[in-house]
């Protein structure tokens, strides 16, 4: 084989390589610029007040002044009174990073003077100074660490002053209006750096710890999680910033692999809201196999649980209208159907909603006079159901949608019978009963990958093939 074929036979097996190790991930968060505005908004606040309080060192040094000679100088007990970013821009940056722009800031600040020339003059007072035309540009690199949390960094920060101007008062003020420049020159150096010192403790502190917020791993309830870890560092794009999370749903008491891979999202190009949520089929049907092999997926119907205005009695007297040798072998005894999901449940997504059609087998029981039970007979269940999805208070709700229900016949302890006769009795133990009880759990909610105190509003919902587009514009709630 010559150099050419192996080198191409290596290119293809590299690239089958990649393609089989490639994750698609279940659930995807895009911030678009809006949101990024926003996000800018409060970060710049809590630098702004990060910057005020900025602890500069004292400053002394020697200066030649024409007709006085050798000048010592000493400024101290600096005093930073105020910082302004007034004008600022986030941009994407594709394969690198958000870059956060800072333009024309400006600060103010006092503090005491003191100097000391020809061995015997000696003099003090204050000044003022003010700097102009500040400029600050940072680059915030995002990642992942082990766990899958986001993290943060700011592997570049560069500082430039254009303007310092510095007023000095007292009898020998002039005299230091005389070399100002040489002092407006080393303000600036110190300023430029601690600047940038500032930026990146800020962000190691402030910003990395509140990203870190965001939870990869939640507790839904006493069965089931989910886990929301990235499977990829946060990608820049030109109008975005893309984070692709592993959208899983998992037992607590076992966790197994799921036995299909997420699909690759199609995900729009919309931007009208500040941030949008892609929950794929994936995500939605792990939860499925998650619910059925904790076996959450079970439900028992007695009489008790059966609403007082439905006028049903759930015993054996009713069904032996269809079951005539029901009453002769277990005469007038309460009954309890036990509902259970031989497989998990799979969703479709597609653009007219989310929809599955699952197999219940419903298991009838008589209930004896010593609380036993004796199996009467098994039905297979399966009907068209449909989902209504929104969101609240940070949290994807919805609410199910029966179809007609069709019945079969599995097995039967009490001789055969005419199953299409009883399709109004299960209609109504469904419907009355068990369909209350899963739209109970599903107004609950499961919790959306949010950082703390963040709030939505605006919320948009809207189907594509093979996963869900949730929209919203985001609020961030300060501490009280």
């Amino acid at each position: 084989m010559g150099m050419q074929s192996v080198a191409v036979a290596c290119g293809a097996l590299t690239l089958c390589l990649a393609l089989t190790t490639a994750t698609n991930p279940g659930f995807v968060v895009r911030i678009t610029q809006a949101g990024l505005d926003y996000a800018q908004e409060q970060a710049i606040a809590t630098l702004e007040r990060k910057l005020s309080q900025l602890k500069l060192p004292d400053i002394s040094g020697d200066s030649r002044v024409l007709r006085v000679g050798k000048v010592h100088y000493e400024l101290s007990r600096l005093r930073l009174r105020d910082f302004h970013l007034p004008y600022s821009r986030i941009t994407p940056i594709s394969n690198k990073g958000l870059q956060v722009s800072i333009s024309n800031a400006f600060a103010e600040l006092d503090g005491d003077w003191r100097v000391k020339f020809l061995f015997i003059s000696r003099d003090h007072g204050s000044f003022d100074l003010k700097v102009e035309n500040i400029y600050i540009k940072i680059l915030l690199r995002l990642g992942s660490d082990t766990t899958g949390k986001p993290t943060i960094s700011t592997p570049d920060c560069s500082a430039h002053i254009s303007k310092v101007r510095v007023l000095f008062s007292g009898k020998l003020g002039w005299l230091y209006n005389l070399f100002h420049s040489v002092i407006e020159s080393r303000f600036r150096k110190i300023l430029e750096d601690k600047v940038c010192d500032k930026v990146a403790m800020s962000v190691y502190n402030e910003l990395q710890t509140y990203i870190r917020t965001l939870r990869v791993t939640a507790r839904i309830d006493d069965k089931i999680g989910i886990d929301y870890s990235l499977v990829a560092p946060p990608r820049a794009t030109a109008q975005s910033l893309d984070a692709d999370l592993k959208g899983e749903f998992y037992s607590l008491a076992h966790r197994s692999p799921v036995p299909f891979s997420p699909l690759p999202l199609a995900f729009p190009s919309d931007h009208e809201r500040m941030v949008y949520f892609g929950a794929s089929s994936y995500f939605f049907n792990t939860a499925g196999i998650a619910y059925h092999e904790a076996g959450a997926l079970v439900f028992e119907i007695t009489e008790a649980m059966i609403p007082k205005d439905v006028e049903f009695k759930l015993n054996t007297s009713v069904f032996s209208a269809f079951i005539p040798q029901l009453e002769e072998m277990y005469p007038n005894m309460p009954m309890k159907f036990r509902l259970s999901t031989p497989t998990a449940p799979f969703l479709t997504v597609g653009e007219g909603g989310i929809s599955f059609q699952p197999i219940v087998d419903v298991q009838a029981y008589a209930i004896l006079p010593n609380s036993s039970l004796a199996p009467l007979f098994l039905l297979s269940l399966t009907g068209n159901v449909s989902a209504v999805i929104n969101v609240r208070s940070g949290r994807i709700v919805g609410s199910l949608d029966v179809g007609r229900i069709r019945l079969s016949l599995k097995d039967s302890a009490v001789g055969t019978f005419q199953v299409r006769m009883m399709q109004s009795l299960i209609n109504i133990l469904t419907s009355s009963t068990l369909l209350p009880r899963l739209n109970a759990r599903l107004d609950e909610g499961f919790p959306l990958p949010l950082l703390d105190r963040i709030q939505l509003s605006n919320i948009l919902v809207r189907f594509h093939q093979n996963f869900l587009l949730l929209g919203a514009d985001v609020r961030f709630q300060p501490r009280g």
